[in-house]
Formats: C-alpha cells, sequence, structure tokens
C-alpha cells in the first residue's frame, strides 16, 4: 500500500500543478480540456473458469497518455478526445501457468504453494470517449462525464509464480494481442472515478483449463487524472 500512497500523493501534486498553471493561461475562448491523463486502478478479474479460481495479492493498473480533445458544441462543453496512451495492468490469482517446452498448461494453485502468482501485460492503448463537462475559460473546477471505447495492443505479457522453491517467469504467447472495452469517468475537478470493462477474454480462444476454456475478463476500477 505504500507503492499506492507514494503514487496518489504524486499524481495529486502534478495535476494540481496542471491546473494552477492553466488557471493563468485559459481565459480563451478556443480553450481545450483534459489532454493528459494519469490513472490507477484496481483490477478484477470477471466471467472466471470455475468457483476454484479466485485473485490473491492487490492486482493493480497504471495507465498514463494524451487525448486530443475535439469540441462539438460552440461553448466547447461537449466534446470528442480521441488519443493515445500506455498501460501496465497486473492480475494476481491462483491460477497458475506452466511452461512446457512450446506449450503452456494451466492448473490451480493451493495458497500455501505460492507466495505470488501474476500475469502482467503491458499495452498501447487508443481510448476515444465522448466528453461532457460544465467548464467555461475562466473556471478549471468543474464536473466532468466522460464515456467510450477502447482499444489496446498488448505488447508483452508475462507470467510469473514466486514461491519457496523458487521464481518461473517467461513471456506468455497465450494472451490476446488486441483487447477491447468499455470506459466510465466521472468527477469533479482533481479526483475522478474510472472504470473499464473488457469486451474479450484475456486469453485466446484455445486457451483450457481442464478442458474448459478461460474466458476470463477485466474489470478495472479506480481513479483517474485529467490535466490541462
Amino acid at each position: 500500500m505504500k507503492f499506492f500512497n507514494l503514487l496518489l500523493l504524486i499524481l495529486f501534486f502534478i495535476s494540481t500543478q496542471g491546473q494552477n498553471k492553466v488557471d493563468s493561461l485559459r481565459l480563451d475562448s478556443s480553450f481545450l480540456e483534459d489532454q493528459l491523463y494519469l490513472g490507477v486502478t484496481y483490477n478484477f478479474l470477471v466471467n472466471q473458469p470455475n468457483d476454484d479460481v479466485g485473485q490473491r495479492n492487490l492486482s493493480y493498473g497504471l495507465q498514463a497518455g494524451f487525448i486530443k480533445d475535439i469540441p462539438l458544441s460552440k461553448d466547447r462543453n461537449v466534446a470528442l478526445g480521441l488519443g493515445l496512451g500506455y498501460a501496465i495492468n497486473t492480475y494476481y490469482s491462483n491460477l497458475r501457468a506452466t511452461e512446457i517446452g512450446s506449450d503452456i498448461e494451466y492448473s490451480i494453485v493451493s495458497s500455501k504453494d505460492y507466495k505470488r502468482n501474476k500475469l502482467e501485460s503491458h499495452l498501447i492503448e487508443m481510448p476515444l470517449e465522448f466528453r461532457w463537462r460544465n467548464a467555461t475559460p475562466s473556471n478549471y473546477k468543474f464536473w466532468r462525464i466522460y464515456a467510450g471505447f477502447k482499444l489496446g495492443y498488448v505488447v508483452s505479457s508475462r507470467s510469473k509464480i514466486v514461491s519457496d522453491l523458487g521464481d518461473d517467469s517467461f513471456y506468455n504467447k497465450d494472451t490476446e494481442k488486441l483487447v477491447y472495452g468499455l470506459t466510465f469517468s466521472l468527477g469533479y475537478n482533481t479526483f475522478n472515478f474510472h472504470a473499464y470493462y473488457g469486451l474479450n477474454s484475456l486469453f485466446k480462444d484455445n486457451v483450457l483449463i481442464n478442458g474448459d476454456p478461460i474466458l476470463m475478463r477485466p474489470l478495472r476500477i479506480g481513479l483517474i487524472f485529467y490535466i490541462l
């Protein structure tokens, strides 16, 4: 938790500094909003293959990027946002991936047999948002509601287990390369609630455990900070 407390402190400082700077520059009828974003989430796994699969430890996500704000209304409180960003997502669970030759096998491990077991993904993301806010050229503290769609390309995925017998880590080729889902952000001023729901599985269609497909999807809930 020390890591998250430090991260939130850094995000708050950056966001506050960015808004203060904007306050002195933004008396402009052609203003744009929220073009940089930073976020932290808690990651859930939904649609698990059976009741024996469960999450362990703190599964987290980090995201950052740039969004081009495209106003659609004269007063600029309705807009589209199209962006590009980078994200890291971890999922801690008792679903173990084991590399055997050129294949990967999946099993459920007892909590006494390991300390940490995770799947970590690095993604390039492209968010598309429909945006509403009650901002004006002289007011940078405002309500916002942003809803949209996010497309992601998985640059790399890594499975790792830590136990008393040592560590085992490898790049996992069974995860989907192209992932996509729905996004929603709601908030006022600095702090904003953020959620992402994946519309496709983390794993490819032919990935099985005990003969059943692994169709788990991510649900990520947390905070997002918009700057400038």
